[in-house]
């Protein structure tokens, strides 16, 4: 296939090695452990119109699949700006995107992992000074589709802020922090939080009238179209991140290959973490709402792909893959459809060990993904619960609360509507305004390791769904699935958690409610 821009070879040297810079100045061996396809969906000349997007990614889709029956990362750095603003609503590209990561659309009905850019700023809105007020701005709100729900939106961060000796200038962003080049979503809360994360994507130089420029020093080292004539080339931005994030997330899938799209979704982005320079926009004791920039800006920030990987003895890490079946018909004719069930799983924590951390805090932090299947319905892109085909809710029993309380609450609140929902005050650090949204949701609390102990119960449950209507028949006959992550980081005591765990997961115990 013909690459006449070259955006698609500089992607692929991405993909495959990561960022040249690095890669060249090793002399080690460089191990590829996965291979690449590519589908093109853009023409050499003018554009697709944006409603027909989605078909042609479909196409794309399908044509990837009919060569072999693999594992495969999608990833996807070509977004349209003449969907906005759409606000984090759906539209009709991330619509089908929805269809074919849920296992709907496409050829092949499996479920699909899928990695999409956030879209690049307007260079041209931009001065010399205060550059995340401009990408914060509704004007660079993140392009479609990256709001996608069952997709992993992919932001750009950068750590390049050095210049050769002699060269002048100044780098435009700080070392850490945004990526001038990276668009921000302009919503705050109700539809899914986005981007999920943040990867390198290059920095910008100020250097004399605005705007701020593209310098090769400040950019990612990749392969050229033109080789042999020309080898390496520099490129950037949030295509830039999303190939590297497609390449990371590779390389952790063929670590867990029998893990679920919805299940390595969930441990990569809850892998990330926010650098200090992100963190540097709180205030000292943040309140939940003081999160709702960083999470528009950066997602849950830049992934730790070691985090990833390991259970070590001082940091936990629990996967669930279970199915559950939302909705089953209501006893009263002609009425909407009720919730089924309810999965609770007793958490085999290590109590002792967790008793022996006197006045040591722990952080224990969930995540809840599954995949939803998108209302075909024009209208109901207004509403996220009309939209989704279902929606599912984490909860964890307070400090001494017995099972059959923390069902009966749960069943309360599962029944109320977004406007009688609260915030209840469990010590959760992000909350549901940012916690319940989208078909990922991450959250993350710091107590007491004995307090912790006497929290032992998690509950996945149903709210409403566009499957919850009466319009949907046989509702009991829809499971779906999701995968559950939690992990515990006791990482300033000297405790061996891992071991005492390893004993009692045998008999974990899983338990199916009927509500």
């Amino acid at each position: 296939m013909t690459d006449f821009v070259g955006h698609g070879t500089q992607l692929a040297g991405l993909a495959l090695y990561g960022d040249l810079t690095s890669a060249l100045q090793t002399m080690l061996p460089i191990e590829i452990r996965h291979r690449l396809e590519s589908a093109k969906i853009i023409p050499d000349a003018g554009h697709n119109p944006h409603h027909l997007l989605g078909a042609l990614t479909r196409a794309g889709i399908n044509a990837a699949e009919a060569t072999g029956d693999r594992r495969r990362t999608f990833a996807m750095a070509s977004t349209t700006e003449e969907d906005t603003p759409h606000d984090g609503a759906p539209t009709s590209w991330s619509s089908e995107v929805d269809q074919l990561t849920a296992g709907i659309s496409g050829t092949k009905k499996t479920q699909r992992l899928m990695v999409i850019s956030a879209g690049n700023t307007l260079q041209n809105m931009f001065g010399n000074a205060d550059y995340l007020a401009v990408c914060d701005h509704p004007d660079n709100e993140i392009e479609s589709p990256a709001q996608a729900w069952n997709a992993i939106c992919v932001g750009a961060y950068t750590e390049k802020n050095v210049l050769p000796a002699g060269e002048p200038g100044t780098p435009l962003a700080p070392m850490g922090d945004l990526a001038p080049s990276s668009r921000t979503a302009s919503w705050s809360s109700h539809w899914p939080l986005k981007p999920d994360v943040v990867f390198e994507g290059g920095n910008w130089l100020v250097n004399g009238p605005p705007p701020p420029l593209q310098h090769p020093a400040l950019s990612l080292l990749t392969t050229d179209h033109t080789f042999p004539n020309r080898a390496f080339t520099t490129c950037g931005e949030t295509s830039g991140a999303t190939a590297l994030a497609a390449r990371a997330i590779a390389d952790l899938w063929s670590d867990y290959p029998a893990l679920w799209p919805e299940t390595i979704r969930a441990i990569f982005v809850s892998s990330a973490r926010w650098t200090p320079q992100m963190l540097s926009h709180l205030p000292a004791n943040p309140a939940k709402g003081h999160f709702a920039p960083l999470f528009k800006r950066y997602g849950f920030g830049t992934p730790d792909m070691e985090r990833a990987r390991r259970s070590a003895s001082n940091a936990l890490t629990l996967i669930v893959q279970d199915t559950i079946t939302p909705y089953r018909l209501s006893d009263s004719a002609g009425a909407d459809h009720v919730h089924n069930e309810m999965r609770l799983f007793e958490l085999p924590w290590p109590v002792e060990a967790l008793r022996k951390l006197v006045n040591i805090p722990v952080t224990l932090r969930v995540a809840l993904s599954t995949f939803i299947a998108p209302n075909p319905s024009e209208p109901a892109r207004g509403s996220k619960f009309r939209y989704a085909s279902h929606n599912l809710r984490l909860k964890l029993n307070r400090a001494n609360e017995s099972s059959a309380a923390f069902i009966a609450r749960i069943s309360k609140v599962a029944e109320q509507t977004e406007e009688e929902a609260v915030d209840e005050d469990d010590g959760w650090t992000f909350g549901r305004n940012r916690r319940d949204v989208g078909s990922l949701q991450i959250d993350q609390l710091t107590c007491l390791a004995s307090d912790l102990a006497r929290r032992n119960i998690l509950a996945v449950h149903p709210v409403a769904g566009w499957w919850k209507t009466r319009a949907i028949a046989n509702p009991q006959e829809r499971a779906v699935r999701f995968a559950l992550v939690v992990e515990i980081d006791s990482s300033q005591a000297e405790a061996d958690l891992y071991a005492e765990v390893q004993s009692a997961i045998e008999a974990l115990n899983v338990a199916q409610v009927v509500v």
